[in-house]
């Protein structure tokens, strides 16, 4: 699955899990060293201090900086972020855990089995639940919560508003199985994707749309969770939320006494972590690590990164209706000089990225944005305007009254993230577009972007997993939660389902996606890709298990058990 996620343009990636770096002045090997080098580093695909419990203390606390927490708290719906799901992780059940390069596997704490065979052929998966397994309001997890996350997930036309239906449409029933602890999902054919499916299953008590829907904006709802921790302060305003081991727990004992999520802007972070005020420090800059080069006891990590940053125009302005004006903005857009900004004084390198199904790393990717016939060519794009009878007026082209304008809005204080935002004024310059940058704090991300107050925006969309062609709709559909764009239509809805999502294989999903996509782009104009790009953080040195949620972190595909992080015996952690 994907989410939205306010990614800044740090660093990139190459090809095949490993890219040469040149760090300025700043960092270390990336393995815990403690003097910098401005030679050529070595990215691996994942780099988060993986350690055995055994090795780790019992105790300690830990205080993590995030970005905002979200109005909405549900990661299953709509509205959710990358943020929703990492706040998620800590108090709600993990059934499915993923190593760093995509193999899933049962967490035997929720699930005692997990099978899945053809029958006649449908797929159908059996989930066999731990008889201890139970939610914080002292209810047994049983099947229902399966049905329930089939339910909501499945269509947008029984009043739910879901991150995702892919997948959960292609299902046909899920039922009780042996006993309630057991839940079997029979899909409609042969389905190649059930890994990915109910990552995040729900208390039985979100049993409409109206409470999957509203009962999380701004409530957390620890009855309804369960897991290894338990929410002890919970200040959506204040931007603190902390948690604690959960007395009602059946599994391996969290290595940690407290956890704690504050809310920071990037820049404010980076200050907190030179202070020792927080742990962990992500997504850093070429400036950010030459800043931090003198902390002592900290390491760098770098990995990378399952993420893509872009560019989306919000189609419903009627400036942006058309699609030859959408193509033609998008033809202004100089990736090359956005990167050579976003990556300064940092040496990288990468394929371009050219797809939404796939990273360039990953077997049968295709640049479908080049395939679509996408190229920078401000010549083109101030043609295309032209024929479209939009006409300059002195610096900014107009037709019938309208202005060829839009307002861009950035989030937080990293000067790269406005410098970005000023390359992007000055190239839509060129052919006559006047684009306003709207500063905003951090913490309204979310808010702007589901109330569409912008008209382009840069953002990012993060994958939990490697199975890339099967969300598909996600990004495309007309109901898609990530494609804000408003340029989906049933035609490419039904051509997803038809042509992609109905064949038995992973193998043809994938050739035929990617074949799609590209037609899909050509009809559109409204998503743009522009980079991808690894992750680097500093942690305090000792600190393990780093970044155990999905979406974003240290560990590529990873979705590591939240009890396992925690500090290495003997770690000087305060």
């Amino acid at each position: 699955m994907r989410l939205k996620n306010r990614l800044t343009g740090s660093v990139a990636v190459a090809g095949v899990l490993a890219l040469a770096l040149t760090a300025c002045g700043g960092g270390d090997n990336g393995e815990g060293g403690d003097t910098p080098t401005a030679e050529a580093q070595t990215i691996k695909g994942a780099d988060y201090n993986p350690q055995p419990r055994e090795n780790l203390e019992q105790g300690g606390e830990v205080t993590l900086a995030i970005d905002e927490i979200t109005p909405q708290m549900n990661p299953n719906h709509s509205d959710g972020s990358v943020d929703t799901a990492k706040v998620w992780e800590f108090y709600n059940p993990q059934p499915i855990l993923m190593s760093p390069e995509g193999e899933a596997e049962a967490n035997p704490a929720y699930l005692t089995d997990w099978t899945t065979e053809v029958v006649d052929g449908k797929t159908v998966v059996t989930y066999t639940i731990n008889p201890e397994a139970v939610w914080n309001d002292g209810s047994p997890i049983t099947w229902k919560s399966y049905e329930l996350g089939w339910i909501s997930n499945r269509s947008t036309e029984e009043g739910y508003v879901p991150n995702t239906t892919d997948g959960y449409s292609q299902i046909e029933s899920v039922e009780q199985g042996e006993d309630e602890r057991q839940a079997v999902v029979t899909f409609k054919s042969e389905f190649p994707w059930t890994d990915g499916l109910f990552w995040h299953i729900m208390n039985p008590a979100v049993d409409s749309a109206k409470v999957f829907n509203e009962g999380y904006i701004e409530e957390a709802h620890p009855e309804w969770g369960a897991g290894p921790y338990k929410i002890d302060e919970f200040d959506i305003n204040g931007g603190t939320i902390s948690f604690v081991p959960n007395d009602t727990w059946w599994g391996d004992a969290p290595m940690l006494d407290k956890v704690t999520f504050r809310v920071l802007d990037p820049v404010a972070a980076v200050n907190a972590f030179q202070n020792g005020e927080i742990d962990l420090v992500e997504n850093l800059t070429a400036d950010n690590i030459e800043q931090l080069k003198d902390v002592e006891g900290a390491a760098t990590y770098r990995a990378q990164r399952a993420s893509s940053n872009l560019l989306q125009l919000n189609a419903e302005r009627p400036q942006l209706a058309d699609v030859e004006v959408r193509e033609a903005i998008f033809k202004a857009i100089n990736r090359e000089q956005i990167k050579e900004v976003v990556w300064n004084g940092l040496n990288y390198t990468e394929p371009e990225a050219g797809s939404f199904n796939l990273f360039p790393f990953q077997e049968g990717y295709v640049d479908a944005l080049a395939e679509a016939g996408w190229s920078y060519d401000v010549e083109a794009a101030n043609a295309a305007l032209d024929e479209a009878g939009w006409t300059l007026n002195g610096d900014v082209r107009e037709k019938d009254g309208q202005k060829l304008e839009g307002r861009m809005p950035i989030f937080g204080e990293e000067p790269i993230t406005e410098a970005r935002a000023k390359v992007v004024q000055q190239q839509l310059a060129q052919i006559g577009f006047a684009l306003e940058i709207d500063k905003r704090p951090v913490s309204d991300f979310s808010t702007v972007l589901t109330t569409k107050d912008w008209d382009l925006v840069i953002m990012g969309f993060s994958s939990s997993d490697p199975y890339g062609v099967a969300y598909m709709c996600q990004v495309y559909c007309s109901d898609s939660g990530l494609n804000l764009s408003m340029t989906g239509t049933k035609e490419i809805d039904k051509k997803i389902a038809d042509q992609v999502s109905s064949l038995p294989t992973a193998e043809e999903q994938t050739a035929a996606g990617m074949k799609l996509e590209s037609e899909i782009m050509a009809e559109t104009w409204g998503v743009l890709p522009l980079y991808n790009g690894p992750w680097i953080a500093m942690g305090k040195e000792g600190l393990a298990n780093l970044t155990p949620w999905t979406y974003t972190g240290l560990d590529l595909f990873g979705l590591q058990p939240v009890e396992n992080m925690g500090w290495e015996k003997d770690a000087a952690a305060e």
